[in-house]
């Protein structure tokens, strides 16, 4: 890895805390970087990176998952979803994370039709 692809993953991670954060509460820690890689027999799998976050002060999960993807027809390099899932029930590491927020992402697009 060189030193600018590093430094993209620390500021990712940063940005990702901050989202983590926001959107559960407690006091996130950055503790890893996984990569995630989609196996085509399973559905919803993105592949890509998800950040890894220790949760402190949170009522009821201790570990969050959080990672950031292109939303399709955005612009180049500035649109972007956040998503940041707590390690709790059926979510029980960052594959599931990515499967959960998919799931919602779907059925949330067939709501709204």
């Amino acid at each position: 890895m060189t030193n600018a692809e590093a430094e993209q993953l620390r500021r990712a991670a940063e940005q990702l805390k901050r989202v983590v954060e926001l959107q559960h509460g407690g006091k996130a820690t950055h503790t890893q970087t996984v990569r995630v890689v989609a196996a085509s027999t399973k559905p919803g799998v993105w592949p890509g990176i998800v950040h890894i976050y220790d949760l402190k002060d949170h009522p009821t999960a201790k570990r969050a998952y959080a990672w950031s993807s292109k939303i399709q027809g955005g612009r180049q390099g500035s649109d972007n979803r956040f998503f940041a899932v707590l390690h709790q029930g059926k979510v029980i590491g960052p594959v599931q994370a990515v499967k959960a927020a998919a799931g919602e992402i779907q059925r949330a697009g067939h709501a709204s039709r």
